[in-house]
């Protein structure tokens, strides 16, 4: 029994410097109609397409990254699309202020009525960075609302780490 105590204590005392070494992150983006895209239909019910797009974002709120301020970003997603949502996967490059850039992994849903989009939410997570952010981890969630011609508001939250710099 005191063989099993010992790694849950060390365990227990680790589990603090694990979590304090988290940043805790949160901004809002504004993005306008894709610039590109692409739909094709499935054909075996109304409304059941596939589609790519790609369109950029504005950072209204930034996010304060080690220091840097969230710029813009550009977003390339694929998404399953029916009458009333749809399933969207995509990755975002996001550009730095200082002009390091970060990419990010996104899983989400998107929720239609009468073909208009209502709301969006999902998670992402980091992949890639560079400069400042090289070896960049972490993720959270996001939830979005239409404004007005396309443009969507999206709400970020998440926590972030980076690795000590030598």
């Amino acid at each position: 029994m005191r063989f099993t105590t010992i790694p849950l204590l060390i365990a227990a005392l680790a589990l603090p410097a694990f979590i304090s070494g988290q940043t805790k992150i949160s901004g809002t983006v504004k993005c306008v109609r894709p610039d590109q895209s692409q739909k094709i239909d499935i054909g075996d019910r109304p409304n059941h397409s596939f589609a790519i797009s790609q369109g950029k974002c504005t950072w209204i709120k930034p996010m304060i990254i080690a220091d840097i301020q969230t710029k813009e970003d550009i977003g390339t997603n694929s998404e399953e699309t029916s009458s009333t949502g749809a399933r969207v996967r995509g990755y975002v490059v996001g550009t730095m202020s200082n002009g390091d850039k970060f990419t990010v992994r996104t899983f989400g849903h998107d929720v239609y009525k009468r073909g208009n989009l209502q709301s969006t939410q999902g998670t992402w997570s980091f992949t890639s960075g560079t400069g400042k952010l090289k070896g960049i981890k972490g993720g959270g969630a996001f939830t979005g609302q239409p404004e007005s011609d396309g443009i969507i508001v999206v709400d970020v939250v998440g926590q972030y780490t980076l690795p000590k710099q030598p």
